[in-house]
């Protein structure tokens, strides 16, 4: 394998000249970047992105944690996030995190040690104090569907309890007063905050709000599916069921169809997220929209802006979620 002195040799100039036109230095002359870059060609040498970090003094890497990058959900935060970076001449290095606290503060570490100095983070399983001390060692770091009040100004977070409530809202205003819902058992704060939502708006406007009205399940479609077939079970006289995802929306509405409940006209039905499966859903599901979109491109801008130690600018850290209102939705009829 080639080496930076073979480059030299072959270019008949220093080593130095050699990291000057590496390294894009405005003091490498014309005459010397045509002969070193001939010179690489020639040998096959490719610049180690190590050693030319310790010459710039940046990696321009920027690194990302999601909880799985197979689902579309991360998928849309990344992209967004890799537009900016683009932009701003960044690469990424993505991690995923699974809801592990072991993994999550693994991939963590190992995306400080590539030298990333921007980081966009979404954990949800550790701590606080964690979270902080890494946001405390590295600058650029932010977190993304985290609010921590300590590190508030490197948050960008969705009102998880308002989107629930919203959707739960939404159904009462359709007449209907018995409303089930289908909550994840993954123990993180957007479980507890969206559950929270639904009983809030239950309890606002004044309808009953039991425990057996509530089934939990994995947050994808087989949990869904199963926390629908258990209220089916319990018998309750339920007309409109609440869903802490889309996905356990299309769970529900598998059951539902297998047991010959028609969606809405026997039973209506609203989602969250607003994920690409949504619209693709019968009935085209109405839900409520998550601007993932726009909370990774604020989350990735701010971390750039930090890692750079530029000013930051006041701007919006909790997003506000809203409706989407499509088809599985109806008002309640007695009859």
């Amino acid at each position: 394998m080639a080496t930076v002195k073979d480059v030299a040799k072959e270019a008949n100039v220093s080593i130095a000249t050699v990291s000057r036109v590496i390294n894009h230095s405005p003091k490498a002359s014309k005459a010397a970047i045509q002969a070193v870059t001939a010179a690489m060609k020639k040998l096959g040498y490719r610049p180690n992105a190590a050693a030319r970090a310790l010459v710039s003094q940046s990696t321009q890497t920027m690194g990302i944690l999601v909880g799985d990058v197979s689902d579309p959900f991360f998928g849309s935060m990344v992209k967004a996030i890799d537009t900016v970076a683009t932009k701003q001449g960044k690469h990424l290095l993505i991690g995923n995190g699974y809801h592990s606290a072991k993994k999550e503060r693994e991939t963590i570490e190992l995306l400080i040690n590539q030298g990333c100095e921007a980081l966009v983070i979404h954990s949800k399983s550790l701590t606080g104090q964690e979270l902080i001390a890494f946001a405390e060692e590295i600058p650029g770091l932010v977190l993304i569907n985290r609010f921590i009040p300590e590190i508030a100004n490197r948050c960008v977070a969705l009102d998880n309890l308002k989107g629930s409530y919203l959707a739960t809202e939404y159904l009462i205003k359709n007449g209907h007063k018995q409303i089930g819902y289908i909550c994840s058992n993954h123990d993180i704060e957007d479980t507890e905050q969206r559950k929270a939502g639904y009983l809030q708006a239950l309890k606002d406007n004044n309808l009953p709000h039991s425990e057996s009205h509530i089934e939990y399940g994995a947050p994808d479609e087989e949990g869904g599916e199963l926390a629908m077939t258990n209220l089916l079970a319990k018998g309750l006289p339920l007309t409109a069921i609440a869903t802490y995802n889309d996905y356990m929306a299309a769970g529900a509405l598998s059951a539902l169809e297998d047991n010959n409940i028609a969606v809405p006209a026997h039973m209506s039905i609203i989602g969250f997220d607003n994920g690409l499966i949504a619209k693709y859903l019968h009935p085209k599901l109405t839900t409520v929209r998550y601007p993932i979109q726009m909370m990774a491109e604020k989350a990735a801008m701010l971390s750039l802006t930090l890692a750079n130690k530029e000013e930051q600018k006041a701007a919006t850290m909790i997003f506000v979620p809203t409706l989407v209102k499509r088809l599985s939705v109806i008002p309640f009829s007695a009859n």
